[in-house]
C-alpha cells in the first residue's frame, strides 16, 4: 500500500500481461488478485477502482484537454462542480493549465501523456498502473517525465505498478523492482538489493548500465583462476567448482598493467562527458567493460591493468545462481 513497485524484464516476459490481468483485462487462470483485502480474480474491471494509463496515450483526438480529462468522471455523473474542481488540482499538479483548451493533435508528446495520467488522478483510484508510459517519448522528454512521474507519486502517495523494459526507469523510479523473464519472478527487492546483491547473472547483468562483467573461471579452496590470466587469491569457504565472476564496470580501476588483477589490450574508448567506457580485451575472446573518470584515456591498443576489489567480486555457479556477492560477506 503506498509503494511505487516497477515490473522490470525484456520484450516478451509477461510484464504487461500481469499488469493486465490486475487490472481485470485479462483472465486468471492461476492464484489470486487481491485489492484491498478482497479477492477480484472475478470483478469487472470497471469495478476495480484502479486508473490505467496506456502506452498510447489513448486519448480522444476530438476532445481537447479539459473534456479528456474529464471523460470519465462525466460518464459516471458526478455533479459538474466537483469535476471542475478535480480537473483544476490535476492540472495544477500536472502544470497543464495553459493547454486545457487544446486538442491532442495540439500538444507535444510529453503533454499528451501528462494529460493520460490526469484522466487517471482525477478518478482517485485504489491503485495506479502504468504500462510504458515513456515509451514512445525522446531521451530527453523521457527524463523529465520521469522526474514529473516521481514527483506526482510522492505529492499523491497512492499505490503505483509500473511496467517498463527500462532498467534506468526502474533503479530511478521504484520503491521495490520485480525482475521478470520468461513468465517468472527472477527476483523482487529494492534497487540497492538488486544492484548490489543480485539472485543470479540475468538479473546482475539485466540492471546496471554498462552491464555487469561475468568471466568463466574456476573457484579452487584458496584462489580464483581465469583462463589466460594470474590466479586471484581468495579463500572464503565456497567449495571448489567452475563459476562465473562477476565484476560491475565501475568497480574496476585503471592500474598499470604489473599492478591490476588482469591484463587486457584497449578495444575501445567511449567519452560520455564525466566518464568514459573502456573495453579491454583479456585473452581468450573475454572483454572487461570498465566505467572510468573522463581525465583516464588510454589508447586503442594498449596493454593496461584491471583491478578490482575481492570484496565487490559477485560469484555465481556454473548456472547462473549466485553463490556469494558484496554484502554476504559484510
Amino acid at each position: 500500500d503506498g509503494e511505487f513497485v516497477v515490473l522490470v524484464g525484456p520484450s516478451g516476459c509477461g510484464k504487461s500481461t500481469l499488469l493486465r490481468m490486475i487490472a481485470g483485462l485479462e483472465d486468471i487462470t492461476a492464484g489470486e488478485v487481491v485489492i484491498a483485502g478482497h479477492v477480484a480474480n472475478r470483478v469487472p474491471a470497471k469495478q476495480r477502482d484502479l486508473a490505467m494509463v496506456f502506452q498510447s496515450y489513448a486519448l480522444y483526438p476530438h476532445m481537447n484537454v479539459r473534456e479528456n480529462i474529464a471523460f470519465a468522471l462525466r460518464t459516471a455523473k458526478m455533479p459538474e462542480v466537483q469535476i471542475t474542481e478535480k480537473i483544476a488540482e490535476a492540472t495544477r499538479i500536472l502544470q497543464l493549465g495553459d493547454y486545457l483548451d487544446r486538442k491532442p493533435s495540439a500538444l507535444s508528446g510529453g503533454q499528451r501523456q501528462r494529460v493520460a495520467i490526469g484522466r487517471a488522478i482525477v478518478r482517485e483510484p485504489v491503485a495506479f498502473l502504468f504500462d510504458e508510459p515513456l515509451s514512445n517519448l525522446d531521451a530527453a522528454l523521457r527524463a523529465e517525465t520521469r522526474v514529473e512521474i516521481a514527483a506526482l507519486h510522492r505529492s499523491l502517495d497512492a499505490t503505483t505498478i509500473y511496467v517498463t523494459h527500462d532498467q534506468t526507469e526502474a533503479m530511478t523510479l521504484a520503491d521495490r523492482i520485480v525482475v521478470l523473464k520468461d513468465g517468472k519472478i527472477m527476483q523482487t527487492g529494492s534497487p540497492t538489493e538488486l544492484y548490489g546483491n543480485p539472485a543470479n547473472v540475468f538479473v546482475a547483468q539485466f540492471l546496471g548500465s554498462p552491464k555487469m562483467n561475468i568471466l568463466n573461471a574456476d573457484l579452487t579452496e584458496s584462489d580464483i583462476r581465469v583462463s589466460g590470466q594470474k590466479e586471484i587469491d581468495f579463500s572464503n569457504g565456497i567449495s571448489p567448482q567452475p563459476i562465473q565472476l562477476g565484476m560491475r564496470p565501475e568497480a574496476i580501476s585503471l592500474v598499470a598493467p604489473d599492478k591490476g588483477l588482469f591484463t587486457g589490450q584497449v578495444t575501445l574508448n567511449e567519452f560520455h562527458g564525466g566518464s568514459r567506457t573502456v573495453i579491454a580485451d583479456i585473452g581468450v575472446g573475454t572483454s572487461v567493460t570498465l566505467q572510468i573518470p573522463a581525465g583516464q584515456s588510454p589508447q586503442l591498443g594498449e596493454n593496461i591493468g584491471l583491478h578490482c576489489d575481492t570484496d565487490d567480486f559477485h560469484i555465481f555457479n556454473a548456472n547462473g545462481e549466485r553463490l556469494q556477492s558484496t554484502d554476504s560477506k559484510q
